[in-house]
């Protein structure tokens, strides 16, 4: 924000905006001194932070020096990419109704920052800031609490988002130390099926790491909306949270209408059977569904992206998978669709490191053409075979999971 806009600021906001940036003897300033004292600490606001290692101080087995010193070159070279996108030198032109200033930085070729544009936030995560990092989240609270933008109609909300993004790239770059390939086979505009093998035990890993792949890797950082199983929706809490950092309900109506609007669809077929897998079964892809996603990408006209995920079956090991715990899940969530619970040994996940694997793209058929029942179970099995291949080639040239 430039002097001229801390200048059309009352005495008021000005104190609310020293005292986010922790600016002592606030109250006793006049207009001019706030002013002076917040364009000072404006380039500070702005300056993106060192890549920390998320874990200094703690020793993980299996997690080497190298390995942390890596993690802080990757999270450097995005941090320095993802800048490109924002023009820190000028600030949203977006005022409110009583001429309060946004204060955000503006993407580059427009007047507004994301928040206040044309809504391509919702595909396309820039930073706000234009830099990650948890220097940027007192700027993201006042936005959050200011309450001045929408979200989409999916429940996405750009700063929540933004804000897990930050938190889960730890265990992004420092602790799971994700290797991606064929990043080029995501397209960079329009609609997609990014169909992966299923693993975690339950907990969402691949799911965050897909999308997060796509972010932290691709040219320009689009989101994958996730589609989550039934109980992501139904658990008080975390539903808002799970659709508001940007993932979607499980429902035909839901998927068509995402992929209608260009977005990246993330979808895990194998559903609840694949992360039940016991550990001797890990990294053997099961049936694919009935192949639904096929006629989702057949209607919308869009590719399918199968995706071969090595990583997220073996960070909680499945020992064994219980029906009894199956029936009291029922008890609670009775339209969950869930026939076992799996069991493992390890509350907290193994530092396992992960490789994601974008294969080449499976192009729609002629347009106008339907899939019927039988069309979408042999497309579904030819993905599946394509996944297990390259899952098979990743692990065969794997010298050890960590």
């Amino acid at each position: 924000m430039t002097a001229q806009d801390l200048s059309s600021l009352t005495k008021k906001q000005l104190i609310v905006l020293a005292r986010e940036r922790n600016i002592a003897g606030r109250s006793t300033m006049s207009k001019a001194q706030l002013v002076e004292a917040l364009s000072s600490t404006e380039q500070d606001v702005n300056r993106p932070d060192p890549a920390p290692d998320a874990f200094a101080g703690i020793n993980i087995p299996g997690i080497s020096p190298s390995d942390r010193a890596q993690a802080r070159e990757k999270r450097d070279a995005l941090y320095s990419r993802l800048s490109s996108f924002v023009d820190t030198e000028v600030h949203c032109a977006w005022r409110s109704s009583d001429g309060h200033p946004c204060g955000l930085p503006v993407t580059v070729g427009s007047p507004t920052c994301g928040l206040h544009g044309d809504g391509t936030t919702f595909d396309c995560a820039i930073p706000l800031t234009g830099q990650l990092g948890f220097s940027a989240w007192p700027r993201l609270l006042r936005q959050l609490s200011l309450a001045t933008y929408d979200t989409d109609i999916f429940g996405l909300d750009p700063v929540i988002a933004e804000m897990v993004w930050h938190v889960v790239n730890m265990l992004y770059f420092d602790y799971f130390r994700v290797d991606v390939e064929g990043i080029e086979n995501i397209p960079m505009e329009g609609g997609a099926v990014l169909v992966a093998n299923h693993g975690a035990a339950a907990l969402p890993y691949d799911g965050a790491m897909l999308g997060l792949s796509v972010m932290n890797e691709a040219e320009i950082p689009r989101r994958v909306r996730v589609i989550g199983t039934e109980i992501f929706n139904m658990l008080p809490g975390v539903s808002h949270l799970y659709r508001k950092a940007g993932g979607a309900y499980a429902a035909r109506e839901d998927a068509r209408e995402l992929l209608a609007r260009g977005h990246l669809l993330g979808v895990f077929p194998e559903g609840e059977r694949g992360f039940m897998k016991p550990v001797w079964d890990a990294y053997k892809v099961g049936r694919l569904g009935r192949g639904g996603f096929a006629d989702l990408a057949q209607e919308a006209s869009v590719p399918i992206i199968p995706v071969a995920i090595v990583g997220s079956e073996e960070v909680h090991p499945t020992v064994m998978v219980s029906k009894r715990l199956a029936m009291l899940v029922k008890l609670v969530f009775p339209e969950q669709r869930l026939d076992a619970v799996a069991i493992a040994l390890n509350p907290v996940p193994l530092p396992i490191r992960w490789r994601i694997r974008f294969l080449p793209p499976v192009e729609p058929t002629a347009p106008g053409h339907e899939l019927d029942s039988l069309d979408q179970l042999e497309l579904a099995e030819n993905v599946r075979v394509t996944i297990q291949t390259a899952l098979d080639d990743i692990l065969s040239t794997r010298r050890t999971a960590f």
